[in-house]
């Protein structure tokens, strides 16, 4: 309800001017416009990581070897992992490059911008996950008695590469 009278502007039955409460709702809606716009498409890669893998025709990876899923001999990645991370690369119209190493180079390198994804045995318990973003749990098995849930890596922020790798592995498993 709408009240008038007085000395000053319209108000409702709270007290709040009609005028300002307006003047607010057209500043919230010019704001969301803007925010809409401007973003581009969500989600975004800030470093381009997805975009520049399908361009190249090249997906960067690194292989750590570990928990049965990634094996290296001789430079050369073997495992279901490395099998999974190349179907990904074919989804993209990429090919592979690995490089082979521990997990922590491999974290570093990724830092440094040059690894687009990680494979090697990571779970959803990894210590990296401040440095890297870890893929929702994407198959499980039996370790020590208990269940470890897999993840693969990608670089911090990429949510582009991180959302279209899930959406991957979503389609896969069912």
């Amino acid at each position: 309800m709408v009240r008038g009278g007085g000395d000053g502007p319209p108000h409702d039955e709270y007290g709040v001017g009609v005028v300002a409460l307006t003047r607010r709702l057209a500043a919230a809606a010019l704001v969301g416009a803007l925010v809409l716009t401007g973003c581009g498409s969500i989600p975004r890669d800030p470093d381009g990581t997805l975009e520049r893998v399908r361009a190249s025709g090249t997906l960067r990876a690194g292989a750590s070897p570990g928990g049965g899923r990634v094996s290296v001999d001789r430079d050369r990645a073997t495992g279901p992992e490395v099998d999974l991370v190349e179907d990904f690369a074919g989804a993209l119209g990429a090919e592979v490059e690995w490089r082979p190493g521990g997990e922590e180079d491999l974290v570093a390198a990724m830092e440094r911008g040059e690894l687009d994804l990680i494979a090697g045995g990571l779970t959803d318990q990894s210590p990296w996950a401040g440095k890297v973003a870890l893929t929702r749990p994407y198959a499980t098995s039996e370790f020590d008695g208990g269940t470890v849930r897999h993840v693969l890596a990608v670089p911090l922020g990429e949510n582009a590469m991180l959302f279209t790798l899930e959406e991957w592995l979503d389609r896969r498993a069912s």
